[in-house]
């Protein structure tokens, strides 16, 4: 086993173990307790200027330039940046075709550029702090750009976004207003006869027509590491929980490409929040690396999308990975320490998952559970946005609660634009006997956009009834939410572990698996993780209500190997037992 992705292995078993823990903290009790961050990122995510009203945020790309973060996003009207990459301060893009697709800044000799989906131009800020860019130089019109420069100055733009296509690159010449040097070079080109991941449809069974191809491929982005380039790219289709992203590598910017057999590496097909394609890998302020990706919603429009941030690497033999196990749930900080335990999870359960729910009122076919489904694509509705309207939770049991996620809907809204002076105002109230309450976070003066509010609390409290109350909706919304969701401990035994476990590969088609086995008692839901070696199971599906999975994300002709984690609100118990899963013949 590598040494790094050894460290990744420790910090899952360190986070199985630690949840077990039946250890509580009073409130007041000091304790260390470093920042955390949830995704979807806690963002002001603007509402669209077409019909119907809805938010959206895809597409990311972020870069560490003049000691900030900087984080760019489709169809958001500006960028926004941040010292910490928690509190993030949005820019207008006064003079960018900002509402341009798939928006490409790069650091370039020390400055930072800009290009984005076929705006046949290149932009320089001096101080991005002011939104003032100036034209650095007039392009050809490429699909979803991805501006790299190598260690020896050359700069390159990787482009392609089409069904059933590939990706190209060519190289740009910046003391030239960014011309092109020599002919653009084919780097890859979909196959989903033989990867099975770029499939499309949700769980990558096919289209609506049954059809295997129309997999729409784009979203490039190319890292170097350690002398080799990895062009990463996205499939099969940005409203599917399926997005992911795989990786070629080559050892030029230009190629040739190989196909890395683990791909995908960035993936999360399943939980609260889905989606981990389109994505730009960068490195924080302490060199980790991380990714930011494009999540789904895709309801009320099929680019209905946020923002999510993954923790990311490079195994000693070069094997790129991607961190979605749980990737919804509370993460600490990137760049908050060197020590790579920081950069893992804290060990806080969902408690809310499935519990009792009642309600102010309800609209129809939007009841109180939905808030607790874990499904950002249903939400609980109330009847009206006015103030007292409200939603509570019993968690079953007293808990430790540490810190909360409320996303809300936007139901009824109709807003165009990003919010000003408007937001949502609320507080929330725990109890452990559903008689004597107290306000735990109080939102009733809030001015701050916060569709996707993270809050970790100043200290853990104790309680068994937590109660959301509305104050004010903005945009005329009514008062909704797809997941009021709340992590820390539930005090017990973490589940049994998984036995008997069974993983079957289709004999017709090798894309195809089947995973099963025997309920595991106490457990709330199952994760099956997978990879291409047994101490590279990088990859995972979170299984509700259910003891088996179909899995149709693999590569035709590649060996894998399986095991099932239990997980409930007080742990997660990992199972020892592996299974291989040889490859196929070629069909």
């Amino acid at each position: 086993m590598t040494a790094q992705c050894s460290d990744r292995l420790r910090r899952l078993l360190t986070l199985c173990a630690a949840a077990v823990s039946v250890g509580c903290l009073m409130p007041g009790t000091a304790a260390e307790r470093p920042p955390t961050i949830c995704n979807p990122l806690d963002l002001d995510y603007r509402f669209q200027l077409e019909e119907p009203s809805r938010r959206e945020a895809a597409d990311p790309a972020v870069v560490f330039y003049d000691r900030e973060y900087w984080l760019f996003a489709s169809k958001s009207g500006g960028y926004w940046h941040s010292p910490d990459f928690c509190h993030w301060v949005f820019v207008d893009g006064k003079n960018l075709p900002i509402e341009a697709y798939a928006p490409a800044p790069a650091v370039i000799s020390g400055r930072l550029y800009y290009t984005a989906f076929d705006t046949r131009s290149v932009f320089r800020a001096d101080d991005p702090r002011t939104g003032q860019w100036t034209k650095a130089g007039e392009i050809k019109a490429y699909a979803d750009p991805a501006l790299f420069q190598d260690d020896d100055g050359r700069v390159y733009i990787y482009y392609g976004c089409s069904a059933n296509g590939g990706i190209q690159v060519v190289e740009l010449d910046p003391a030239n207003g960014f011309k092109e040097i020599g002919e653009p070079a084919v780097c890859l080109k979909c196959d989903p006869a033989h990867r099975g991941w770029e499939v499309p449809g949700d769980q990558n069974s096919g289209s609506a027509q049954g059809r295997i191809g129309d997999s729409w491929i784009e979203g490039a982005w190319t890292t170097k590491h350690a002398g080799r380039y990895y062009l990463q790219y996205a499939a099969p289709g940005t409203q599917f929980r399926s997005y992911a992203d795989g990786v070629f590598i080559g050892g030029t910017p230009k190629g040739p490409f190989v196909y890395a057999p683990y791909s995908p590496f960035s993936h999360k097909p399943t939980g609260f929040l889905t989606g981990a394609g389109h994505s730009g890998t960068f490195q924080d302020a302490q060199s980790n690396w991380w990714r930011v990706v494009t999540t789904v919603i895709s309801v009320r429009h099929i680019f209905e999308r946020r923002i999510a941030v993954f923790p990311a690497g490079f195994c000693d033999d070069g094997q790129m990975f991607c961190d979605t196990y749980l990737g919804d749930y509370p993460r600490f900080l990137p760049g908050a320490s060197q020590d790579a335990s920081k950069r893992a999870m804290p060990n806080w359960m969902l408690l809310s998952y499935g519990k009792k729910a009642v309600a102010s009122s309800e609209l129809d076919g939007h009841p109180a559970a939905n808030a607790f489904d874990e499904n950002i694509q249903t939400w609980w509705c109330a009847l009206t946005g006015a103030a007292g309207e409200w939603l509570e939770v019993d968690l079953g049991k007293t808990c430790r609660v540490e810190a909360m996620q409320i996303n809300f809907a936007d139901e009824g809204a109709k807003a165009q634009g990003k919010l000003v002076n408007d937001a949502y105002q609320y507080y929330v109230e725990a109890s452990r006997d559903g008689s004597n309450w107290g306000k735990i976070l109080d939102r009733s003066q809030n001015r701050r956009d916060a569709p996707h509010d993270y809050t970790q609390l100043e200290h853990p409290i104790l309680a068994r009834h937590v109660r959301l109350v509305n104050v004010h909706c903005p945009a005329g919304a009514r008062f909704s939410v797809s997941g009021f969701r709340i992590f820390g401990s539930g005090l017990g035994h973490a589940p049994a572990a998984v036995k008997h476990i069974d993983a079957r590969r289709d004999a017709g088609d090798g894309r195809r698996a089947v995973v099963s086995w025997a309920p595991s008692a106490q457990a709330d839901f199952y994760i099956v993780r997978y990879g291409v070696a047994p101490d590279r199971l990088f990859s995972d599906y979170q299984i509700y209500n259910a003891t088996n999975a179909q899995i149709n994300a693999l590569n035709s002709a590649i060996p894998y190997y399986f095991t099932v984690d239990a997980v409930n609100d007080s742990g997660i118990t990992p199972t020892r037992t592996v299974l291989s899963l040889d490859k196929l013949p070629e069909r």
